[in-house]
């Protein structure tokens, strides 16, 4: 019997078909804003990546600053819930339920949703301002990945100008430890880059206007991925 929202019951990716035309809002991303289109096999690959890692039951780790840092959480926020599907409990998770709870149990199956692993490196404020004051603020986020990232995982680092210290440190301690690199960027080319696999750069240097670009690509992403999921 699963306990919780895992992934070991997850619906297998539908027919493993989620080639480069099935991934229909990576699609319609690049056609809204087809100055993004020279990224498009990248983000596709990302999706990919996302992917498998879920079909394995790995986490997605996410690490940003200031907004970078909220729109980790957004990402977080987008898969550990439903998105754009309703992603129910399987009738036999829900019956599991009702034997244990009865109505209540009922009520709390009818409302709870299936979720894809996302964990927020900032969200241990304990653990990060601890590590701060004791040890070095900079390598908060490492500290938590190295704790809780396992080989496979995958780490999604935010920098708009890809310098961002701590971005560099979690990076560095991924390479070690067998976890995927993902830097989300803007066009100066920092440092975080040569530590990154997969660089998804936009052609922008100013943030705000970087962020813009941000947003809708981790939708589309995100949406890409609850698809190969999930049917309502």
């Amino acid at each position: 019997m699963l306990c919780g929202g895992g992934l070991h019951d997850l619906p297998r990716q539908k027919e493993l078909n989620m080639d480069r035309k099935t991934k229909k809002h990576i699609n319609a991303l690049v056609k809204r804003m087809p100055e993004l289109s020279f990224m498009a096999d990248k983000l596709d690959l990302l999706a990919d990546r996302i992917i498998d890692l879920y079909r394995h039951d790995g986490i997605l780790f996410l690490a940003g600053n200031g907004g970078s840092c909220c729109d980790g959480e957004h990402i977080a926020g987008e898969l550990l819930k439903g998105f754009k599907k309703l992603r129910p409990l399987p009738d036999e998770e829900r019956q599991n339920y009702v034997s244990a709870f009865g109505e209540k149990g009922a009520y709390i199956a009818s409302k709870l949703q299936k979720g894809l692993r996302a964990v927020s490196l900032n969200a241990h404020p304990g653990l990060c301002t601890a590590f701060a004051n004791d040890v070095d603020g900079t390598l908060a986020y490492a500290q938590q990945l190295y704790a809780l990232g396992r080989r496979g995982d995958i780490v999604i680092g935010i920098s708009t100008g890809g310098n961002a210290a701590n971005i560099e440190a979690v990076f560095m301690t991924a390479k070690v430890n067998g976890i995927t690199t993902v830097l989300l960027t803007g066009s100066r080319h920092g440092v975080c880059e040569k530590y990154a696999d997969i660089v998804i750069d936009v052609p922008q240097k100013e943030t705000y206007l970087i962020q813009e670009y941000h947003i809708a690509i981790y939708h589309a992403l995100c949406a890409d991925v609850e698809e190969a999921f999930f049917d309502i």
